[in-house]
């Protein structure tokens, strides 16, 4: 892997353990943090068909307006990382990128974002809202339910949507950022405006999914649909059936073809987010910058919509770093070169 930086600040190369060290711390600290969850959740680990991952039994909390199932890797006294998965993806992009940060004394949380896994609504009355601002205000939640004052966040796809706006909107919670893909903020003023042709084209989903047919094939075919999107945007990754189908799983969630329909349906414009979120909404929609330190990654395959990198760079006034990770590496970055992102989250930690 080769990797270029554009950087205000150098940062020092760090070795990481080796495969068979990580294993091991894995699996330690992955017992360390079952023996201390009870004590940060308000209800005990439900057991289920999705609740056992590589990173051990999940654990559950309430969290706002939802019940959160996360994963939690490392030390419960280390410094708090959080990571956001991505669109149709799950927890399992950070299956790799854990060990490696819970071996350098991190705690990792990792949780299911609303529509995934187990991750469910405290109330059936709940409008399934997939708007950008109700996700992120779920981080915080989350954050607030586990007594979390700060974190580093790093994300890809939705997840680093959400890590953007809550580095922009809470600064005072966020110690430093990873994004994939950059600054993600956007906006349904912004989303009116048409895209050349080619960049349209990359969307195609977005507009099937603004049918009614759209939303009953995501439905019927959500399996076939989602293998689709991580082969068009990772063109590069040869990821076998096991891989996919350990995270597909979590696109059973009864709340995920809502959720999904409404995210991107009010991108167009065509749902309104709901009156608690427009605030912050109407704050993201001046495009805000972000102070805190960050490095904002891409990957040289990256096959899904995504801005250049000149584009964003100025929306970050604080420490700052560009990297691009070459290799073949397409849109799920983490789990595609867990080394490089979990490089990167160390790094931002020390901007």
């Amino acid at each position: 892997m080769k990797m270029n930086v554009l950087s205000r600040k150098s940062a020092s190369r760090r070795r990481f353990m080796a495969p068979t060290m990580l294993a091991f711390a894995l699996l330690q600290f992955g017992a360390l943090g079952a023996a201390t969850a009870q004590a940060a959740t308000t209800e005990p680990v439900v057991a289920s068909a999705q609740a056992y991952t590589p990173f051990g039994p999940l654990k559950h909390v309430n969290a706002g307006l939802l019940n959160v199932a996360y994963a939690e890797v490392g030390p419960a006294e280390g410094p708090v990382v959080i990571l956001l998965h991505g669109w149709p993806y799950d927890i399992h992009s950070y299956s790799e990128v854990a060990p490696l940060l819970a071996a350098k004394g991190y705690r990792v949380l990792i949780p299911y974002a609303r529509g995934y896994g187990d991750t469910h609504f405290l109330s059936d009355k709940t409008l399934r809202n997939g708007q950008p601002a109700a996700l992120a205000s779920d981080v915080i939640d989350f954050m607030d339910a586990l007594k979390i004052k700060q974190a580093v966040i790093g994300g890809y796809d939705w997840g680093a949507r959400s890590a953007d706006i809550v580095s922009a909107l809470w600064p005072e919670r966020v110690k430093a950022l990873v994004s994939v893909s950059g600054y993600l903020i956007g906006n349904q003023a912004a989303g009116k405006n048409p895209l050349p042709p080619k960049a349209e084209l990359q969307w195609w989903y977005q507009f099937y999914f603004a049918t009614e047919r759209g939303q009953a094939g995501y439905e019927k075919n959500r399996h076939d649909f989602a293998k689709l999107i991580w082969q068009t945007a990772s063109p590069k990754w040869a990821f076998d059936d096991v891989t996919y189908d350990r995270s597909a799983v979590a696109l059973d969630n009864p709340d995920h073809v809502a959720i999904t329909i409404f995210n991107y349906r009010w991108r167009l414009g065509m749902v309104s987010g709901e009156p608690q979120y427009e605030a912050l909404e109407q704050q993201l929609a001046k495009a805000p910058s972000i102070t805190v330190p960050t490095i904002t990654m891409e990957g040289d395959a990256n096959g899904a919509p995504h801005p250049a990198a000149e584009d964003y760079a100025k929306r970050f006034t604080g420490k700052y770093e560009y990297r691009l990770i070459n290799g073949g590496i397409g849109h799920n970055l983490p789990q595609e070169d867990p080394k490089a992102f979990a490089k990167a989250v160390i790094d931002a930690d020390h901007l």
